[in-house]
């Protein structure tokens, strides 16, 4: 027995050893990736964070002097004259503009973007390959070059308007150009993509079986839409709304270009307080603000993908 034990703890020692010498040489190979992300990623937000809480400079900057008063305006505002308290209209106006068009986009996107999905998925092997590739070309422009060709599309003399003029369907041209809805078609034309990949992702592993049992069992199409193929796709409609909606949320070019001046979002609202406003502190504080809508956003996407594996095994 002793000399078993004299074998086995050398044994022992030497596998512990292995595994403190493979643990310690993945962290020596993830170190490079590890100090990007710090500098690159955490660094910067961690300044952000600590500029939203420092007195704003007379022009431009900060002073290092503590101060609350960058969160406070993001929802109140006090009158130069009468140190009166009231609500901030206009940052409360922008942040609810900027989600309403996120999610109507998201919505919109979903809507157009399950049918392309679908087609894509039933398609024979060649076919998809193609059509995937059509799907993808938008990402081979520039952002804003895509947002000119949108506005080119709705502006006064526009293909739009110059169509419905030359049927005589209306006499004056139609004031699309600075709208919501200008933005909101906008956002939709650059983001459409991210919803129809993670669908087609999703509908390219159902067997279609299913659906022909469904229909076999005297099932209408809504019927088998909303209890078969929904229910399956579940996770690609959760990731693509996730897609769309965050980056919609944060858009810059595409409510700058086709909303104009009047029609702001949050993105355009921060860049206005680090540029003309030079308020940085409110700049920050509105960043971090974004920021932390775009988690919930995640958390929810996570918390719904988990209770779909647990669901499904």
């Amino acid at each position: 027995m002793a000399d078993g034990k004299s074998v086995s703890n050398p044994a022992a020692a030497a596998a512990a050893a292995a595994d403190r010498r493979d643990t310690r040489n993945r962290w020596l190979l993830s170190a490079p990736a590890l100090i990007i992300l710090l500098f690159a990623a955490i660094g910067p937000l961690i300044i952000v964070v600590i500029y939203s809480f420092l007195k704003k400079g007379d022009y431009g900057g900060v002073e290092w002097q503590f101060s609350t008063d960058g969160w406070y305006s993001v929802i109140l505002q006090k009158d130069i004259f009468t140190d009166a308290v009231s609500i901030a209209d206009a940052h409360i106006s922008i942040l609810l503009r900027s989600v309403k068009l996120s999610f109507f986009t998201t919505i919109l996107a979903l809507l157009f973007g399950f049918p392309t999905a679908y087609f894509i998925a039933t398609r024979n092997e060649k076919s998809r390959e193609l059509w995937l590739f059509l799907i993808t070309i938008p990402f081979w422009t520039n952002l804003l070059i895509r947002t000119f060709a949108v506005m080119e599309v709705i502006r006064n003399e526009g293909i739009v308007n110059s169509l419905l003029l030359g049927l005589g369907i209306i006499d004056t041209p139609l004031q699309i150009m600075f709208t919501d809805f200008a933005v909101m078609m906008g956002l939709l034309y650059v983001y459409l993509p991210l919803m129809v990949l993670p669908l087609y992702a999703s509908m390219e592993r159902i067997d279609f079986r299913l659906v022909e049992a469904g229909y076999d069992l005297y099932a209408t199409r809504w019927r088998v839409l909303r209890h078969v193929i929904f229910p399956l796709v579940k996770p690609g409609v959760i990731a693509g709304s996730i897609l769309v909606f965050i980056p919609s949320l944060g858009a810059y070019v595409t409510p700058r270009v086709l909303g104009g001046g009047r029609n702001l979002m949050l993105g355009n609202l921060i860049e206005m307080q680090f540029g003309q406003g030079r308020n940085w502190p409110l700049g920050a504080a509105l960043s971090i603000t974004l920021m932390a809508i775009v988690m919930i956003a995640l958390l929810f996407y996570v918390r719904n993908a988990s209770k779909t594996e647990a669901r499904h095994g």
